[in-house]
């Protein structure tokens, strides 16, 4: 029997390594598929994407808010994998009662490493898990540097209106990205208003892809209110999924700094 301890300090215990492993968690399960599980994942959420062709060919449990307890039962995992922002306190409780449940808290890079270091422990999967931990390690070795600072709220909602703030994953990649959001002295995810947001006085507004959709027709809704204030539309998981698309975020913020320098030149 092995003791492990998850982001928030509880411990399980595992007799050997799973083999029916339930993640929870779209960035996580995409990991477990990076960490060569392919065939020991068996239930995923609906929002669980990557890679497509591997998950549709997995059983569906619920979504991340609403897990459907009596189809986990049926599957008899011997590790759920979830997370304490991304799931319910009630399903991850309920769940615990019959399974090992290790839960992941992820608010930095450094919190990032650590997930991908234990889900590799705990799968047998070490040896890809330091490999994609170094590679990583480089990639976010140095943050980008902004003189001035580009001053940036970062939307994840819509009515009402919700920003980015302090103690989150998408907080600490807008610092290593050289942003400075705006909205970093309010708690998690606080709902901002266009009053707020023309006090702000933001260079630029981000408007992520997830968890609500932002598309041009919101650009358009948004204009007309913040015209001194570029908008531009972003793609969430390279600022909050953690798990091996980090990978891709590097070279994505870059991009993304890269255009806003260009057009302010």
């Amino acid at each position: 029997m092995t003791i492990f301890t998850d982001q928030l300090g509880d411990s399980i215990s595992l007799q050997h390594f799973p083999q029916r492993i339930i993640s929870l968690v779209p960035s996580q399960t995409e990991l477990l598929f990076h960490l060569g599980l392919h065939d020991r994942v068996v239930g995923v959420t609906k929002f669980c994407v990557h890679p497509e062709e591997w998950v549709n060919q997995k059983i569906k449990v619920g979504g991340t808010k609403q897990v459907n307890i009596e189809v986990v039962k049926e599957l008899r995992p011997d590790l759920i994998i979830a997370n304490k922002e991304e799931n319910t306190k009630e399903d991850l409780d309920a769940l615990k009662k019959d399974f090992p449940v290790w839960i992941s808290d992820v608010n930095d890079i450094p919190g990032a490493l650590d997930m991908i270091r234990i889900v590799g422990e705990m799968t047998g999967s070490s040896e890809k898990a330091n490999t994609l931990i170094a590679e990583l390690s480089v990639s976010f070795a140095q943050e980008l540097v902004s003189s001035p600072p580009v001053k940036t709220a970062y939307l994840i909602w819509r009515k009402p209106y919700m920003a980015a703030g302090s103690d989150t994953f998408i907080n600490a990649m807008l610092t290593w990205g050289g942003f400075e959001n705006v909205f970093a002295h309010l708690p998690r995810y606080p709902v901002v208003t266009i009053q707020q947001l023309i006090e702000a006085n933001c260079d630029v507004i981000l408007l992520s892809s997830e968890p609500f959709p932002f598309a041009q027709k919101h650009v358009d809704e948004l204009h007309p209110l913040l015209r001194d204030t570029r908008m531009l539309l972003v793609d969430g998981e390279m600022f909050s999924w953690y798990g091996n698309r980090l990978l891709l975020a590097p070279a994505y913020i870059r991009s993304i700094r890269n255009a806003i320098t260009i057009n302010a030149a």
